[in-house]
């Protein structure tokens, strides 16, 4: 969307949709520095696009993501062997500020599950609002068959998700799960047919967009501000979000179109 990228695309596929697709699919979209900052540059365009509603990421090709990028290829970990200092780093510049960029933009966001999204790449989809896998798709931890850490955010999302048992379950005896054994470990949010989930992700994508754009960012900052404070920040918290968000045009139309037995069209205004 008139930005050049390399190892991701970024377009519309329907008015008020943008989509992520990692780029790399020979790598299993295995991640790597460049491929971190074409993501950060995507999600902040959307994020400062008030047309677009909703973001959807997946990948290319059969997998979604396979972590990071070890094989040495491209710019993978080129200096990453240079020093300690460096792993630390390469960390920072990369995947950490993907994670980062994600949990601090107040629009939604969905994870397309295609194929594997292991180790890093559970990471960015736990990092989204939504993951809606296809029933073929592979989810886990594989950081410990080579003796790495869960240092792409993993350590704090993945017990979020799950809880702390089973996410050091999955991360010390580095687990991999089917789709379904995901959804009912609480790291995926739909199972789809693989063949439906495009349209799938796109519809429920289409019902987010249609909602009252500034109830849908407010109510999302909301809940993620109320997981870290207490239930009486969290009062206050709502008790100032709906002076703003209570006396707009939008909540005059859902209450207009509810009493005209019709669907609204909210305007985000």
């Amino acid at each position: 969307m008139g930005e050049a990228f390399h190892d991701i695309r970024f377009d519309r596929p329907e008015a008020a949709i943008a989509r992520i697709t990692l780029a790399r699919p020979k790598q299993l979209n295995a991640y790597t520095t460049r491929l971190c900052e074409e993501v950060v540059r995507a999600v902040e365009t959307y994020w400062r696009d008030d047309a677009l509603r909703v973001l959807v990421i997946t990948g290319e090709g059969r997998g979604f993501c396979a972590g990071g990028d070890v094989s040495g290829a491209d710019d993978a970990h080129g200096d990453l062997m240079k020093s300690q200092l460096s792993h630390a780093r390469e960390m920072r510049d990369g995947m950490h500020r993907v994670i980062q960029a994600l949990h601090r933009i107040d629009k939604p966001v969905i994870a397309m599950i295609n194929g594997p999204a292991v180790a890093g790449g559970l990471t960015l989809a736990l990092a989204c609002d939504f993951r809606i896998a296809a029933d073929s798709a592979k989810l886990g931890d594989t950081s410990g068959k080579f003796g790495l850490l869960p240092d792409e955010g993993g350590a704090w999302l993945f017990p979020r998700a799950m809880g702390l048992d089973r996410a050091l379950k999955m991360t010390m005896l580095a687990e991999v799960y089917d789709a379904k054994t995901a959804f009912d470990l609480g790291l995926v949010t739909e199972v789809v047919p693989a063949g439906e989930l495009e349209a799938r992700t796109l519809a429920f994508a289409r019902a987010l967009a249609a909602r009252a754009p500034l109830a849908v960012r407010l109510a999302k900052a909301m809940m993620v501000r109320g997981l870290t404070t207490s239930l009486d920040h969290s009062l206050s918290d709502a008790a100032l979000s709906v002076m703003v968000a209570n006396p707009t045009q939008d909540v005059r139309e859902g209450v207009k179109a509810f009493f005209e037995k019709r669907e609204p069209k909210f305007e985000g205004r």
